[in-house]
């Protein structure tokens, strides 16, 4: 437990720093809640890769991941960090964001292949992160799933960035190039097709889910 201090620490301070940064951005300079919200969307995401350098052990993500979506929960009901659920509609993204964490963590970092994990919440985080930045300054060409408004611009981010992400992460676990491309395109397709549907912020746990989950199965169908 005492040599894990150490790197526990380092992902609270990490997290902190985050939750801080986008918190001060919308309180102090009046940044727009939807950016600070990507702020800490992308920006916690990126535990998954200090976890996964640090290897530390599953109870750890998984308690974090069960904190969090407890704080998520308060957050939704009493308006405590406006920077993390202020989305101008009711949402519990972030409550289902971090029950992907744990619901990830438990299936693969168990069995020993956390490059799933990362592919499930990193696709989320960058994906999902930049197709909304994208989307909103750049989005031109809109339309609407169950009602909520979405646009072509950004569902093509949405794709890209899954692809750059997958790739990555096989690339680093020395999968085959081409089983890496076919993987990946069909990953950031299913993704972006996954995102469209974000009624009450569902899309926070079934794009992880399902981009992790349809990378190992591939894999382990085309290898």
């Amino acid at each position: 437990m005492l040599s894990l201090g150490y790197p526990i620490s380092l992902v609270i301070l990490y997290l902190g720093a985050i939750i801080a940064l986008a918190e001060g951005l919308n309180r102090l300079r009046g940044t727009d809640a939807e950016f600070t919200r990507k702020i800490v969307h992308i920006g916690s995401g990126n535990v998954v890769l200090i976890a996964w350098w640090l290897e530390l052990p599953p109870w750890v993500l998984i308690g974090a991941s069960f904190i969090a979506s407890i704080i998520a929960l308060i957050s939704y009901f009493l308006p405590i960090l406006p920077s993390i659920n202020s989305v101008g509609r009711k949402s519990l993204g972030t409550f289902f964001y971090a029950l992907s964490i744990g619901v990830l963590t438990q299936w693969f970092w168990a069995i020993g292949q956390p490059q799933y994990l990362a592919i499930g919440i990193l696709v989320m985080a960058w994906g999902d992160g930049m197709a909304a930045i994208i989307g909103q300054k750049l989005g031109k060409h809109s339309y609407q799933v169950l009602g909520v408004k979405k646009s072509w611009e950004g569902s093509l981010t949405m794709m890209g960035v899954s692809f750059l992400v997958t790739s990555a992460i096989l690339l680093w676990v020395d999968e085959p190039i081409l089983t890496v491309a076919i993987v990946s395109l069909i990953v950031s397709i299913a993704a972006m097709g996954l995102e469209a549907f974000s009624k009450l912020g569902i899309d926070n746990l079934t794009v992880p889910l399902g981009s992790a989950v349809l990378a190992f199965y591939l894999i382990h169908g085309l290898l």
